[in-house]
């Protein structure tokens, strides 16, 4: 560390030793990636759970049931975001932590080209959450769970106060099933748009996928679009 400098120096070498050293390291990236893959291919094999009560929640159009939530896709990522009496910033705003990763959060047009919708629930009134949706700038569909069981059944409400976690859905009609859900585990991982559909149980679509039968499947690459170039 330099007298001008705060930042903490990495061990310095010669560049043939640095290349050497990068490429060991990327090796050990390489194989994490397929790691993450294969566990991909697992939970894209995972059995489901239909969602057998009716749920009612609130949103900018008036009252919904969980399957408009999917917007006429078969797929949809569900953010329980921590908003409530007891977590912090209330009553004006949400969790931090949660706002961090609604922050991060890719433009949707990415997951609606693979038939997924991402949308936000919290249980506070939806008055606070659309004003606290403009002061972020979000323009991510969120929705009220307010005077609904949705919260407790999902245990995102309990008698210790809210969590968070990520659930993600497949539609069949008007039935819907759940098929992952990341029960308070970290979620910083995730926000772009490969990371999210490693969630789905349709994945990527891509063709290099180990993914069950009948999913839809397309060359690699071939599909990405600029957010505005999406039919």
């Amino acid at each position: 560390m330099t007298a001008e400098s705060s930042v903490g120096l990495p061990e310095v070498v010669s560049e043939r030793e640095w290349r050497a050293r990068l490429a060991a390291l990327h090796e050990e990236e390489k194989a994490l990636a397929r790691e993450r893959d294969a566990l991909a291919a697992k939970r894209r094999r995972l059995p489901a759970v239909r969602v057998e009560a009716a749920y009612t929640f609130q949103g900018p159009n008036g009252p919904c049931s969980l399957s408009d939530l999917f917007e006429g896709r078969s797929q949809l990522i569900l953010h329980h975001f921590m908003f409530a009496e007891g977590v912090g910033g209330w009553p004006d705003a949400g969790c931090v932590g949660c706002s961090m990763f609604a922050d991060g959060i890719i433009h949707p047009a990415h997951l609606h080209a693979r038939d997924v919708t991402y949308a936000l629930v919290s249980i506070a009134p939806l008055e606070r959450l659309l004003a606290y949706r403009d002061r972020m700038g979000w323009s991510l569909p969120w929705y009220s769970s307010a005077g609904s069981s949705f919260n407790r059944d999902f245990a995102m409400s309990t008698d210790q106060g809210e969590t968070f976690g990520v659930s993600v859905f497949l539609r069949d009609g008007e039935d819907v099933y759940r098929t992952y859900f990341t029960d308070r585990r970290g979620v910083e991982p995730l926000g772009g748009p490969w990371s999210l559909l490693d969630l789905t149980p349709c994945g990527r679509q891509e063709t290099w996928e180990d993914s069950p039968a009948g999913v839809p499947q397309s060359s690699p690459y071939a599909w990405w679009r600029r957010h505005d170039e999406y039919g």
